[in-house]
């Protein structure tokens, strides 16, 4: 599978650095950008749209808003749409544990990525657990956790043997260990070819190694999960399916690399990759740029309010908690302009309507982002949903 990085003679790897570069000033500047509280929020909702992202390339369409009423463990009556409940829960669950560090420091190790693999595969429904093999119709159960035994084939790519599985993924393990931050950056791309290349599970390999991208570019460029490349990678599917495919071609000629397969469709991928990337931090800065988002806010709380279901007040209070991260409960009343109980009536009734959050009954306010308002407070996020 060689090779593993774009090498250093290669004419397009300048032009990748500077596509690296960009990633890494735009993704600080955007993470600098927002509050504490306000990017703890908006990594909770970038779960729930990478984990819509991540599924719908494998073809299981579940719309964050049904992912978040299965976090409230509220199903479906449909065992089919509860058992992709049940597996974008367990994704999500994989995803809070990489964004908490779970995989800090050894996304791209064969013991990070069986654990990667066994905690999603753990949490599914019994149904998901199983897969046809194409050739004989057999059904085989997926071993969570588990470098698969059977030979496959994916597309037109025939994977390798699964004897030679181990020491393919130690090899992935050495050749993306020893990098510098920047030459991490570059690598993701690679590294996320050659993981599905290897194919190391007999299923789920698509969704680990996104998860596994989400948490290189997390080690990479300390991204708080705040954007998510897996929303590119889902608009742009077509092309992502055909740039990893490209990937599995042989090298063409002496200019084509010194390894196997072909540098050049592995430099055309990273360039992709990366500009995906960049495309996706450029969308969410804008998507929650101050004056933006909270214009969007009071066109909804006024809204709201005229239907009566919310004071007219709540605006002051997402204001202070949108410019400031946290609101402390004993700030309430000034915030409002009002006596103590209709401050505490419009706190309730924000935290009610799934806006606001809060530890307990007197800890701090902090905004929330709920995927039943994307619509209407992030506009683009992801698809609404059918009525």
């Amino acid at each position: 599978m060689q090779p593993m990085k774009i090498g250093e003679g290669s004419p397009r790897l300048p032009g990748i650095r500077d596509l690296a570069v960009d990633l890494a000033a735009k993704a600080a500047a955007f993470r600098s950008s927002l509050p504490q509280g306000v990017s703890t929020a908006l990594a909770d909702l970038v779960r729930a749209m990478n984990c819509y992202y991540s599924n719908l390339i494998e073809g299981h369409d579940t719309h964050p808003i049904d992912i978040e009423r299965a976090l409230r463990d509220d199903f479906s009556d449909d065992l089919a749409k509860r058992n992709l409940q049940l597996e974008a829960r367990a994704h999500i669950e994989v995803q809070q544990w990489i964004d908490e560090g779970g995989l800090s420091g050894r996304a791209h190790t064969r013991a990070g990525l069986e654990e990667t693999h066994a905690r999603f595969c753990a949490e599914l429904p019994e149904d998901l657990l199983w897969v046809e093999m194409p050739k004989t119709g057999e059904r085989v159960r997926i071993e969570p956790g588990h470098l698969r035994e059977r030979d496959v084939q994916i597309g037109r790519h025939i994977a390798i043997s699964p004897g030679a599985v181990p020491r393919f993924m130690d090899h992935f393990e050495w050749a993306y260990g020893r990098l510098g931050r920047s030459d991490a950056i570059v690598a993701v791309a690679a590294a996320h070819h050659r993981f599905v290349w290897i194919h190391p599970f007999l299923d789920g390999n698509g969704r680990v190694a996104r998860l596994m991208s989400h948490a290189m570019m997390l080690d990479a460029l300390d991204t708080g999960g705040i954007w998510s490349v897996a929303r590119g990678l889902g608009r742009t599917a077509t092309r992502y399916k055909q740039h990893l495919a490209a990937c599995d071609l042989p090298r063409r000629n002496d200019l084509d690399g010194r390894g196997a397969l072909s540098e050049e469709e592995l430099a055309g991928f990273t360039a992709y990759f990366l500009q995906v990337c960049i495309d996706q931090v450029e969308f969410m800065s804008g998507l929650v740029e101050p004056d933006r988002l909270r214009t969007r806010i009071h066109q909804w709380v006024g809204e709201e309010a005229a239907l009566g279901n919310l004071p007219a007040k709540a605006a002051n209070v997402l204001d202070a908690v949108l410019y400031r991260g946290e609101l402390p409960r004993g700030e309430l009343e000034t915030i409002v302009g009002t006596g103590e109980r209709q401050a505490r009536r419009v706190a309730s009734t924000l935290v009610a309507m799934g806006v606001l959050s809060s530890e307990s009954s007197r800890a701090p306010l902090h905004i929330a982002f709920p995927a039943a308002l994307a619509s209407r407070w992030m506009p683009g996020l992801f698809p609404e949903k059918p009525t």
